[in-house]
C-alpha cells in the first residue's frame, strides 16, 4: 500500500482533527489561573532514530521568560502529569503513563535556587571570613560532585499503569530521576548541553524519558493571531494572512515575528517500544505493525490533574487528599484555544475524550471560520459545516478499515508509518503530502497553525476555492530541534536570552551552536 499517495485524496476526512490556529497558550480560564497545569502541547510521533518506537511529549506552563529568577520555573509535585493512550478504537485509555514531581532544597539559606562559579568562590580580604567558601563551583552535574550549587532541585517518578489487567508498573524502580533545570547562564552552568544530556534516563524494556525546562518548540505570531487575526505579512496582493507561493514552501524563514522566540517551556518526554502501546495481539513486523492493520493507530492525549483537597503548609509538606481531578487535556492542538467557546472551555478542560460527543455545535458553524471571513473576505463553506464534523474517529486515511469509536479529541498515530527523514520533512505535514506529519500524530516541527487556519478555512473540502495558502507568515522554530530523544532545543539562556521583535525576521541556522544534534 502506497500510503502516502492513498493520503492525498481523502485527507479531509482525517484533518478533521487539526481544526483552529493557535497552541494551548493559555486558552481556558481555569489554566489561566493555574499556568503550572497548562498544556501548552502535546506531541506523539514514530521516533525519527527508531522506528521501532514511539515519542510522547507533553509541554506544560506557558511562555517562560529564561530570565525570571532566583525561582524560575519549577514542575508542580502537587500536579499528576499523565499521557494516555487508546490502542482498541474505543476512545478510552488502555495504558496510561503517570509523572510525580518532588521538590529539594538543599542549599536552604542561600537566596536563588542556583549558583556556581569555575571551580568555587572564596571570601575576599575586607570580608568578615577571608578564605572562606562563598559560591560552590560551577553546576556540571545533576547528582554528586557538580551538583553542589543546585539548591533547588527535583527529581520524578513514573508508573505505567494497564487498565485492562490492572497492572501498577514502577518504570523508575527507586531511581531518582532528575530533572533538568531551566539553564541560568554560562557563569553558573558553563557547558549547558552536558547537563542536558544527563536529563536523558535509560529505563528497563528500552523506555527512555526526560524531564525539564526546554525551549518551546511552538512557533506562532501571537499577538497578530489574537488582534483579532491581525496577521502583518501578506504574500498575494500585499494581502495579510494570504502567503505567496514562495513563502508557503520555505520552511526555515520567518516572514513576522516569532512570538514564543525566546521563551522556555516544562517538557516530559518519554519513548517507549511500539509493542508496549499496541492491542495485544497486533502482529508486529521489525518492531512495527502494518500500516493497514486495524490496530496499527492508537489515539493519545496529555492530561493534568490536582488533588480534589490540598493543604499547603510551607515549610512542612503540603497535604492532599480526595483523589484527583483533571484540569486541562489536550489530544489535537487548538481544539480548546479557539474553536470551543469560552463558557466552555474548563467544561471541556474537566471532560473525557469519550465525551467530546457534546461539544459538536462548536464545529458545526465555527466561529472562527466567519472570522476568517469577515477579516481576510475570504469565501468559505456555508453551515453545516459537515467539513468540520468533531469525525475526530479511527477514521481512514490515518487508520485502517475496523471500529470508527466515538467522537474524542485524541491525537491519532499510525505506528504503522515510519518516521520521514530531515531532508524530507515537510512543515506542512500531511498538506504537503509528507505522510508522517500532523494530523498522523504531531511532531516538534509540524506547522499546526498554518495548517489548521487552512482547514477551518475550508481547505478540507476539497474545493481550492477555500483556504488555500493562509497563514500567520511564521514558518519555523527561532531554534533547531534535535534529531534524537527528546527532540526539543535546549532552554534559552536566562543571560542571554533574546526574543525577536515584530518587523525582526529570522532566518532559522542549519544547525544550533549551544546543542548536540546527534
Amino acid at each position: 500500500m502506497n500510503l502516502q499517495k492513498t493520503l492525498a485524496i481523502p485527507l479531509a476526512l482525517l484533518c478533521m482533527q487539526a481544526q483552529l490556529p493557535a497552541a494551548n497558550h493559555r486558552e481556558a480560564p481555569i489554566t489561566a489561573l493555574d499556568r503550572a497545569a497548562d498544556i501548552t502541547d502535546w506531541f506523539a510521533f514514530v521516533s525519527y532514530d527508531d522506528p521501532t518506537k514511539a515519542t510522547m511529549i507533553l509541554n506544560v506552563d506557558p511562555l517562560l521568560e529564561p530570565s525570571n529568577g532566583p525561582n524560575y520555573f519549577p514542575f508542580d509535585p502537587g500536579i499528576l502529569y499523565q499521557m494516555h493512550v487508546d490502542n482498541d478504537r474505543d476512545g478510552i485509555e488502555d495504558i496510561t503513563f503517570q509523572f510525580r514531581f518532588t521538590t529539594e532544597q538543599r542549599l536552604p539559606g542561600v537566596f536563588t535556587g542556583f549558583v556556581g562559579a569555575g571551580n568555587g568562590v572564596s571570601a575576599k580580604p575586607g570580608s568578615p571570613n577571608p578564605g572562606a567558601p562563598v559560591v560552590p563551583p560551577a553546576i556540571t552535574a545533576l547528582d554528586g560532585a557538580g551538583s553542589e550549587g543546585l539548591g533547588f532541585r527535583q527529581y520524578y517518578t513514573v508508573t505505567m499503569l494497564n487498565r485492562k489487567n490492572g497492572a501498577v508498573t514502577d518504570l523508575s524502580q527507586g531511581r531518582r530521576l532528575y530533572a533538568l533545570p531551566t539553564n541560568v547562564g554560562s557563569r553558573t552552568m558553563p557547558n549547558y548541553p552536558a547537563l542536558a544530556q544527563q536529563a536523558n534516563y535509560s529505563l528497563a524494556g528500552g523506555i527512555k524519558v526526560f524531564a525539564g525546562t526546554v525551549d518551546d518548540p511552538f512557533y506562532i505570531d501571537l499577538g497578530a493571531t489574537f488582534d483579532s487575526l491581525n496577521f502583518r505579512n501578506g504574500g498575494i496582493g500585499g494581502s495579510p494572512g494570504v502567503l505567496s507561493a514562495a513563502q508557503d514552501a520555505n520552511d526555515t524563514t520567518n516572514f513576522a515575528s516569532d512570538s514564543v522566540s525566546g521563551f522556555n517551556v516544562n517538557s516530559i518526554a518519554i519513548e517507549v517500544p511500539i509493542a508496549m502501546l499496541v492491542k495485544p495481539g497486533t502482529v508486529l513486523t521489525a518492531g512495527r505493525p502494518s500500516a493497514t492493520d486495524s490496530f496499527s493507530t492508537i489515539g493519545t492525549y496529555g492530561q493534568t490533574s490536582r488533588a480534589r483537597v490540598t493543604v499547603r503548609r510551607s515549610p512542612d509538606p503540603m497535604q492532599e487528599s480526595g483523589g484527583f481531578r483533571p484540569v486541562q487535556r489536550m489530544g489535537n492542538p487548538l481544539i480548546n484555544e479557539v474553536l470551543i467557546g469560552t463558557g466552555s472551555k474548563d467544561k471541556f478542560s474537566m471532560s473525557d475524550p469519550k465525551d467530546d460527543g457534546q461539544f459538536a455545535a462548536f464545529f458545526l458553524d465555527p466561529l472562527l471560520a466567519r472570522v476568517l471571513n469577515a477579516v481576510f473576505g475570504i469565501p468559505i463553506p456555508p453551515p453545516n459545516r459537515v467539513d468540520l464534523l468533531p469525525l475526530v474517529t479511527y477514521a481512514p486515511p490515518i487508520a485502517s478499515a475496523g471500529p470508527a469509536g466515538p467522537v474524542a479529541d485524541l491525537l491519532r498515530v499510525n505506528l504503522g508509518v515510519g518516521p520521514t527523514s530531515m531532508a524530507n520533512r515537510k512543515r506542512m505535514g500531511l498538506l504537503a503530502m509528507d505522510a508522517a506529519g500532523f494530523p498522523n500524530g504531531r511532531r516538534v516541527s509540524d506547522d499546526v497553525v498554518d495548517i489548521s487556519t487552512r482547514a477551518v478555512a475550508g481547505i478540507l473540502t476539497g474545493d481550492a476555492t477555500y483556504g488555500n495558502l493562509l497563514g500567520d507568515a511564521v514558518n519555523a522554530n527561532d531554534v533547531p530541534y534535535r534529531e534524537t530523544f527528546p527532540y526539543v532545543g535546549l532552554a534559552h539562556s536566562g543571560k542571554d536570552r533574546r526574543h525577536i521583535d515584530p518587523g525582526e525576521p529570522l532566518v532559522i541556522p542549519a544547525s544550533p551552536s549551544n546543542l548536540p544534534i546527534n
